[in-house]
């Protein structure tokens, strides 16, 4: 089935040149967070992806664990852009750092089962109280799906995901 999935996730990872040794699931996940990030109602501008700083991969009985730290930095475009290959970096606007846990279950598409996204300055992410929050979040992002026991209910992680942010 691997060799089969290939080619979709070519097709994916022509979408940033900077896809060069990254695994489908770690370019889902940076696509899911531009997603993210580009949905917050302060950011008006169009940002890029301008590198991944510290990638995790961990697969486990339950599925797969991604954690990235990406740099993101802006464009000339507004998020609403229609064409978005040719948007102008700009250099010296504010980059900011966000970091994404994600949870994937061993299905054939990979379905999400929980994920936390923290997006800031680097600055700010690395202020004690926030990296212990954020570890604390991803630390409980990878135990979904472990146990199937009480403790993750299947309606849960809709019902968290559907709380305005």
């Amino acid at each position: 089935a691997a060799a089969m999935r290939f080619p979709l996730a070519l097709c994916l990872g022509l979408v940033a040149v900077a896809s060069a040794g990254q695994s489908p699931l770690q370019r889902r996940v940076v696509k899911e967070l531009l997603e993210y990030f580009h949905g917050r109602s302060n950011v008006h501008s169009l940002f890029k992806e301008q590198a991944v700083e510290a990638a995790v991969e961990r697969e486990d009985p339950s599925g797969t664990f991604v954690q990235l730290r990406v740099s993101l930095v802006q464009t000339a475009c507004g998020k609403r852009a229609p064409r978005r290959q040719n948007c102008r970096i700009l250099e010296n606007r504010r980059k900011p750092t966000c970091l994404a846990c994600y949870k994937f279950d061993r299905g054939d598409v990979p379905k999400v089962l929980d994920k936390y996204h923290n997006c800031g300055s680097s600055h700010h992410l690395a202020v004690k109280e926030i990296r212990h929050r954020d570890e604390a979040e991803c630390a409980a992002v990878e135990e979904a799906g472990r146990s199937a026991d009480a403790l993750y209910l299947p309606g849960m992680f809709a019902f968290s995901k559907g709380l305005p942010a």
